[in-house]
């Protein structure tokens, strides 16, 4: 913004002295005129003295003729070279006038029609941010900016689903639908952030936008993983199985999310062979931490810092089987994580034999990465002792 204002300024300039430039010519305009008109009055005074010396008898006829002549040739003298006056109705005072408004009426037209907004924007996002909130922050920018573009809605729903805003998440994505139309992926990114806003709840809008979006696309993710989810908890396995697997299809090898999704898939297919067609009751998982923040680090954070306590599987996908939220300002604080705070119905704490506790400080809000970690050493998912964890390093 500041080589457009700079530009402007130099514009700004330019046209003030299409308009100050003639007033300042006009002044010097002016004296020559009033030197003109001093001389036509000492032409007029010499002919009315030579006038009266020939009433007098002191001039003769040819004398008068000769003085008048000699006269008019001084006169003519002192005004050779001089520009003839122009007319002008203006004055000086419209000029002036008018200097100062056009430039700030057009400024004024500027902001209101023009894209100041637009030219800032682009500018801050030639650089990469510097965390997700930033980027959060620019994309609601660019939304208010912009608020019929429906790309831009999607961007902002992911970014609210990447800092666990599903309910914010779940607006964006229903303008988008209202501005694009009622495409599959959207519909499925709207029935998902609808799921975890409602706390991972079920609903009859969820089930109606899966239905849609999988009537015009049978092969959109997000809807098939959200269905699987739906029939592993109705445990209606066979049913999961049929939606994982086509969602397997569709992901490439060596995609993160293939070993998860196959693990719920066993997993799945293990309950639907149990006696009696019910499934296996899982091991109770209960695992009891307190989570302190090492004294070197209480001035290096904020109070509302995010703070994510989690589980993970020792051997399998780096994601949080359980996890709980809280901020630094609540630390020292003691937690319990079970199958309760599983990320995904099919991936759960009971699931997995060997665990490791995890609790990290992300002022971002993101539980991949953050800024300091505190780890567990390995342990059993039916391990009963509290389980002390002290945030002191840096998160790699």
């Amino acid at each position: 913004m500041t080589e457009f204002w700079l530009s402007a300024g130099l514009l700004l300039l330019a046209a003030l002295s299409f308009l100050l430039i003639p007033i300042l010519r006009g002044r010097g305009r002016q004296q020559e005129e009033d030197r003109t008109a001093l001389n036509v009055a000492l032409y007029q005074e010499r002919v009315a003295e030579l006038a009266a010396q020939q009433a007098a008898g002191v001039l003769d006829e040819v004398q008068l003729a000769n003085g008048r002549d000699e006269a008019a040739r001084e006169l003519l003298a002192d005004t050779e070279g001089a520009e003839a006056p122009r007319q002008g109705h203006l004055g000086k005072v419209l000029p002036l006038l008018a200097a100062v408004l056009v430039p700030v009426m057009a400024l004024g037209l500027y902001l209101h029609f023009g894209a100041a907004d637009k030219v800032e924007l682009t500018q801050e996002f030639a650089a990469a941010p510097k965390s997700m909130e930033e980027m959060t922050s620019r994309l609601e920018r660019a939304v208010e900016a912009q608020p019929d573009s429906a790309e831009g809605l999607y961007f902002l729903g992911r970014a609210y689903m990447a800092e666990q805003r599903p309910a914010d998440a779940a607006k964006a994505y229903e303008r988008a639908v209202a501005l694009a139309g009622r495409q599959p992926e959207l519909l499925g990114q709207w029935a998902q952030a609808q799921y975890f806003a409602a706390n991972k709840q079920w609903s009859p809008q969820v089930q109606a936008l899966t239905d849609e979006a999988l009537k015009a696309d049978p092969n959109e993710v997000t809807s098939l993983g959200l269905r699987g989810i739906a029939a592993f908890e109705g445990e209606r396995y066979q049913e999961a199985i049929d939606y994982w697997k086509r969602l397997l299809a569709q992901l490439p090898e060596g995609d993160a999310s293939r070993a998860a999704l196959q693990g719920g898939i066993d997993r799945a297919a293990e309950r639907l062979g149990g006696t009696a067609g019910k499934p296996a009751a899982p091991v109770a998982a209960r695992l009891k931490v307190r989570v302190e923040l090492a004294a070197a680090l209480q001035d290096k954070v904020k109070p509302d810092d995010t703070v994510f306590i989690f589980a993970r599987a020792s051997n399998g996908p780096p994601m949080p089987l359980a996890a709980k939220r809280v901020t630094v300002a609540q630390l020292p604080l003691e937690v319990e994580l079970s199958d309760a705070d599983a990320m995904m119905p099919q991936m759960k704490l009971s699931d997995f034999a060997e665990v490791q506790l995890v609790a990290r400080v992300s002022r971002a809000g993101q539980p991949t990465h953050g800024e300091w970690i505190g780890q567990g050493a390995p342990l059993a998912n039916t391990t009963q002792a509290i389980q002390h964890l002290t945030i002191d390093s840096p998160d790699p």
